[in-house]
């Protein structure tokens, strides 16, 4: 098992969800916490109630010139990233794709491909010259299954899948390791994004059975993280039991 005390870890999406619930988590293990993502007011509530030691950036995935600056112009104290959680990420919308909305085409491919690139592409140099890292990639059970209505939002989270594995063949030959953790139905604000805040819509999706939560895939973050040198977790699916794909749901607890 890996120490993680004092290591630094950089989040991306740390405001809300997974990334705020693997803040907790980290905060726990006494990991140092750089907190990115586009509502700083979050981020200062979150790092107010946290343990752990942390730097805070106001950051948009997607401008990728911003996101090389803020890695670059960290301070001393927190220039050796050696964890990387690529959380941030969203959906919009559902619609067959002749009926598909141009923006928000664009901001999911931007913010979970490409915005999972830039702040790799800016990280990822650091780590091989201090010769330790590890990237855990967060995808989801949509990104090995296609579901109706769901065509981008599944095609970038193949992505996520394949940019992961595209990570570990070209670091192979480095001591960093890379993860891609896919989760399931889990209740977060991604539906109530996904559905431009119609709260009745998105609540309907977690009814009827127990999703999993923040904290669950956060534990799992944790665990992967924390492997000896030696042992990859190359890719995790994570799922409710009331869940046995993208469409069979149980629900009737």
């Amino acid at each position: 098992m890996t120490e993680l005390r004092d290591k630094i870890a950089l989040i991306t999406g740390a405001s809300s969800g997974i990334g705020e619930a693997t803040a907790r988590k980290l905060s726990e293990t006494g990991t140092r916490l750089i907190l990115a993502a586009r509502r700083l007011d979050r981020l200062e509530k979150l790092a107010s109630e946290l343990a752990a030691d942390c730097h805070l950036i106001l950051l948009d995935v997607r401008d990728r010139e911003a996101v090389e600056a803020s890695v670059a112009d960290l301070p001393d104290a927190w220039q050796d990233i050696e964890i990387l959680v690529n959380n941030a990420g969203l959906a919009r919308g559902m619609s067959s794709i002749h009926n598909g909305d141009h923006e928000h085409w664009e901001e999911m491919i931007d913010t979970n491909m490409k915005g999972l690139l830039y702040v790799s592409r800016a990280v990822i140099p650091g780590m091989i010259r201090r010769g330790r890292g590890h990237i855990i990639n967060i995808g989801s059970i949509a990104g090995h299954e296609v579901y109706p209505d769901g065509n981008v939002y599944c095609a970038t989270k193949h992505g996520v899948v394949a940019l992961s594995k595209g990570m570990m063949i070209d670091l192979v030959d480095t001591p960093i390791q890379v993860s891609c953790i896919d989760p399931g139905l889990v209740e977060t604000e991604f539906s109530l994004v996904r559905f431009s805040g119609d709260n009745e819509r998105a609540s309907r999706i977690y009814e009827g059975y127990d999703p999993l939560t923040g904290a669950d895939i956060a534990d799992a973050i944790v665990w992967v993280a924390s492997r000896p040198a030696h042992v990859v977790v190359a890719d995790m699916i994570i799922l409710p039991k009331a869940q046995a794909s993208t469409m069979v749901i149980h629900k009737g607890k």
